[in-house]
């Protein structure tokens, strides 16, 4: 059995992992690579495998980097089923044609400025229309039951990252591999925490934050009222580029508490994400994948993701309104890397007033215009322009899905560490991949591999 990195390699984004036992293969995750326009388009549009080729897909998780490009997998050949939890169908089933819409709503975008410009249109890296033929082959499973797929036995556990998120772990030619997808850390709202699995062969380890300490998730009341009411107070406006699925929710959640329990003014509060929206619907009818806390939160109430001062953006014409208006806000939009979508337009309007803040609160890959807001850099470009950067950042990691650096490294020390024979550490710059090589070797892990684009092991 052989394994070839095709995505996910020393960078965080576009995740792909193809397994080969004898002629059948099996592809872990197809993500959209997000970064530098003309190289996401370029590596987005051309596969690095014959998908007709391709047998079968497991899909841990329904964040765009890990199923955003399942629409060029059929679109190409690809015809076998793509397995993952019925949380991550329902999800996965929203974000590819949300995907499709924002691309083909970028191009309309670039393309009138090409006009101005003399330049050629372009075409969207896929269509409504493959992303619709792509919902055909996805198929559901629950938790902890066995999926056979030719050679391989799936079973799918709860990775604690997102509702619905799953461990992969398989078994093949009598090895037992597991594949974190994007391991979540424990006591976290809403979902429960990772589950431990203890015998593997072989690891394929996320290590996004592999060289990082989260702060305390007991700081991120605090520290969010603090920023509400300091923004606020200067009448100002926040805006909060955050992923559709997962992280909208969780701010929304976290609000929703404050408010309750006084701790911030009633300011308006807007969802400005059809998706976003969509999303929370999907949350809201799966309360089985919820922890306690969330159990206990709800008892009572009609909805968890509900209440006043919160209103769910639907409208381009609402979205628009959003921007003429003066009055504090807070702004929760997609993209969470603000690389596509209604958030591009809110940075737009409020990058250059020092009365408002970004809120970035999560993990921002190489090259994106979130990454750059991140860094604080004085001039970003959106949609081709160059803007100043006043307003206030602030970046707050305690929101983050992820397992930091003790996390992972507790989560392989929970393993049979004799057993395993190798870890590949992947979806992970290179330093913070390089943070967690000796720290899994004085586990007793015999070796640690950061693989490159490309690379292929023998199992």
């Amino acid at each position: 059995m052989n394994i070839q990195f095709w995505g996910g390699a020393r960078t965080v984004t576009g995740s792909k992992h193809l397994l080969t036992s004898g002629k059948q293969r099996l592809l872990l995750e197809c993500g959209l690579f997000q970064g530098h326009r003309a190289e996401a388009e370029h590596t987005n549009r051309n596969l690095p495998f014959k998908a007709r080729e391709v047998n079968w897909g497991v899909i841990s998780h329904a964040h765009i980097d890990h199923v955003g490009n399942i629409p060029n997998l059929v679109k190409y050949g690809f015809r076998g089923p793509l397995v993952m939890t019925q949380g991550t169908a329902a999800l996965a089933r929203l974000l590819v044609e949300d995907s499709a819409h924002i691309q083909e709503s970028d191009i309309r975008y670039l393309n009138k400025k090409s006009r101005e410009r003399g330049e050629p249109p372009k075409e969207p890296i896929y269509t409504v229309e493959d992303a619709e033929e792509s919902l055909k082959y996805i198929e559901g499973v629950p938790y902890a039951k066995p999926r056979k797929l030719g050679p391989f036995k799936v079973v799918l556990h709860d990775a604690g990252h997102i509702l619905g998120s799953a461990l992969v772990d398989l078994e093949a030619e009598g090895k037992r591999v597991l594949f974190t997808g994007d391991l979540g850390r424990k006591k976290m709202p809403i979902i429960n925490d990772p589950v431990q699995v203890v015998e593997a062969d072989y690891l394929i380890m996320e290590g996004t934050y592999g060289n990082r300490q989260h702060g305390d998730y007991q700081d991120v009341d605090t520290r969010l009222a603090a920023v509400v009411n300091r923004v606020y107070g200067r009448g100002g406006r926040i805006v909060i580029p955050a992923f559709a699925v997962e992280r909208s929710q969780e701010i929304v959640y976290t609000l929703n508490r404050l408010r309750q329990n006084s701790r911030i003014p009633d300011v308006q509060i807007y969802v400005d994400s059809p998706l976003a929206s969509r999303v929370t619907e999907v949350y809201r009818n799966y309360p089985q994948y919820y922890d306690e806390e969330a159990v206990a939160m709800l008892n009572g109430h009609k909805f968890l993701f509900d209440f006043p001062g919160l209103h769910y953006v639907e409208s381009v014409e609402e979205s628009k309104a959003l921007n003429q208006s003066h009055e504090p806000c807070i702004i929760i939009s997609a993209s969470g890397m603000c690389e596509a979508g209604r958030v591009l337009h809110h940075l737009k309007h409020s990058v250059g007033n020092p009365k408002n803040l970004v809120l970035i609160v999560s993990f921002q890959a190489e090259n994106t215009l979130g990454r750059r807001i991140a860094e604080r850099q004085p001039v970003v470009r959106i949609y081709g322009e160059e803007h100043a950067l006043r307003a206030e950042v602030e970046v707050m990691d305690e929101f983050s899905a992820h397992a930091d650096h003790d996390g992972l490294v507790q989560y392989v020390r929970g393993m049979d560490v004799a057993r395993l024979k190798k870890v590949f550490i992947v979806h992970a710059e290179l330093e913070a991949a390089e943070a967690l090589v000796e720290p899994l070797k004085a586990l007793g892990v015999r070796e640690v591999v950061i693989p490159k684009l490309g690379e292929e092991h023998e199992l």
